[in-house]
């Protein structure tokens, strides 16, 4: 499923999602990921249960970069740990849990539309 807008060269767009991984800028990504506008890393979660503080840090370590953390919590949306949103509210980052496509989706648009967002997917097959 090929879902990439229009944006400006240098960004990480999310191409494709599925086959436990991701396509991100034409380069292909096994497992889940965090997604910033400038770069893709590696994030070691495969559900919302294994969501924790230590998981967040990246995101939190670019808090001056970060107003929107989209959380794409797999094939169905799931909650967030209280204590972990309050983590995140207390470095100004506003989340916003849903299923991995929407969460995809939704980055590209506020990408596209110079929003200071991050991206926390999580692979579905």
């Amino acid at each position: 499923m090929d879902i990439t807008p229009a944006i400006p060269a240098g960004r990480q767009v999310v191409d494709a999602y599925g086959g436990a991984g991701f396509r991100i800028t034409r380069q292909r990504h096994d497992g889940s990921v965090l997604v910033f506008p400038t770069e893709t890393l590696a994030w070691p979660v495969a559900t919302m249960s294994d969501l924790n503080a230590g998981l967040l840090q990246p995101i939190v370590d670019r808090a001056a970069d970060v107003e929107v953390l989209l959380i794409g919590c797999g094939p169905s949306i799931a909650f967030l740990n209280p204590d972990l949103r309050a983590m995140l509210k207390e470095h100004g980052i506003v989340v916003d849990l849903m299923d991995t496509g929407a969460a995809c989706r939704t980055y590209n648009v506020l990408l596209a539309e110079d929003r200071r967002v991050a991206a926390a997917l999580m692979a579905v097959d």
